[in-house]
């Protein structure tokens, strides 16, 4: 008759709980394609005519924060594409204006 002796096995400590499903996630490999319009770009649409100035665009919509409206407002429609600016060169000239895009002028507000 044999005996057969194995060693222990020895654990490696982790964090996950014993008997936790493995499961393998892949990181998203492009952003989504298209971003949803915030209400606060779809008012911004909807009040800018031809081109103007931020504190026209301010002024219709009832804002007096320039912070909140450049973090909100402009920014936000500029990264989506919808708002361009006049003299993109010098976003801070005083003669800075904003106009719609195509893409902006034929998204639905």
């Amino acid at each position: 008759m044999f005996a057969l002796e194995f060693p222990r096995p020895t654990y490696l400590k982790t964090d996950k709980k014993p008997g936790a499903a493995r499961e393998k996630t892949t990181p998203q490999v492009t952003p989504q394609v298209t971003p949803q319009v915030t209400p606060q770009v779809t008012r911004l649409l909807e009040v800018l005519q031809g081109e103007m100035t931020r504190g026209e665009i301010m002024k219709k919509l009832g804002l007096k924060d320039r912070m909140h409206f450049s973090k909100e407002y402009l920014t936000r429609a500029i990264d989506g594409g919808y708002v361009e600016m006049t003299i993109p060169d010098k976003p801070n000239s005083r003669f800075q204006r904003y106009r719609l895009t195509d893409k902006g002028r034929k998204s639905e507000h």
